[in-house]
């Protein structure tokens, strides 16, 4: 409750926080640059991203050449949007397999609550990079792997999360009142237990969203993400390391933007929590 007496929304006890604008500004900024940028080629930098330019790792133009001559600027532009999209659905992914399983363990209960939770266990027992390794190297580096991988180890995750929270609802009276009504269980949790979690998985979500950007881009740097000669931030960062004291930009530029990226989205998921917790303190 603010000074004056007046009830804040959480909207905006979120925008309250000065990193929750920071972090916004940083994400929104990036997010702006990975949509808009493709739109601008090849008109604003004179090449496309795939067309040569000059010699490689030459400094010529603004941000000089990569390795094979291509125009580092023109890559840049176009290489956002892929990563992002990617990590968005790998995220989504995450949110709600993880989101299905632990909602059902909690309100269940019993027998089948210690089997899926075991089977959990087991999954959080599995480095996540080394099983994305694993998948992509078997299945293939395509994009439909990469977000069903990266979202696959976000799941167990996001179910321990989500059953905890759900919880501490399943003994609430609406839950009561609806089981006494003979409301099917699947209506209870979509309608009455997962409306009252969404604190906590947001907060998750920009969790799983920060580590699904950092996933795609590690493994694109491995060679294990999109393939040449698509334009991506992970893939321009492998690319161009071998001469980054000769031409760093090829190296800097990706690499400055994926960190901002993932500052932002940090500052964002600490900023909703901070925002549920004082939301849960108000009302208390």
């Amino acid at each position: 409750m603010a000074a004056s007496g007046v009830v804040l929304t959480p909207l905006q006890r979120f925008f309250a926080q000065r990193q929750a604008k920071v972090g916004v500004a940083l994400t929104a900024t990036i997010v702006a640059l990975a949509l808009i940028g493709p739109l601008l080629l090849p008109w604003a930098t004179g090449y496309t991203a795939t067309e040569f330019a000059d010699q490689p790792f030459r400094l010529t133009g603004p941000f000089g050449t990569d390795n094979l001559g291509r125009d580092v600027l023109s890559r840049f532009l176009s290489g956002g949007l892929t990563l992002i999209t990617l990590a968005l659905l790998a995220t989504a992914v995450g949110i709600i397999v993880g989101m299905i399983f632990g909602t059902v363990a909690a309100y269940t209960g019993g027998t089948v609550d210690s089997i899926l939770m075991r089977a959990n266990d087991v999954l959080l027992a599995i480095p996540q990079l080394v099983f994305a390794l694993l998948a992509v190297t078997v299945l293939g580096p395509q994009g439909w792997v990469l977000v069903m991988v990266l979202g696959l180890t976000h799941a167990p995750r996001v179910a321990r999360v989500t059953r905890s929270a759900a919880l501490n609802v399943i003994n609430e009276d609406y839950i009561a009142a609806a089981e006494m009504y003979a409301v099917p269980r699947w209506r209870i949790i979509v309608r009455e237990i997962l409306p009252n979690i969404t604190g906590p998985l947001t907060v998750e979500a920009g969790l799983r969203l920060t580590y699904s950007i950092g996933g795609i881009a590690s493994l694109s740097f491995l060679g294990l993400g999109l393939q040449p000669p698509a334009p991506d931030w992970g893939l321009m960062i492998n690319e161009n390391r071998i001469a980054l004291a000769v031409q760093p930009w090829g190296v800097m530029l990706p690499v400055l933007v994926i960190a901002l990226l993932t500052i932002g989205t940090n500052l964002i998921a600490d900023s909703i929590a901070r925002t549920f917790a004082s939301t849960k303190v108000s009302e208390a």
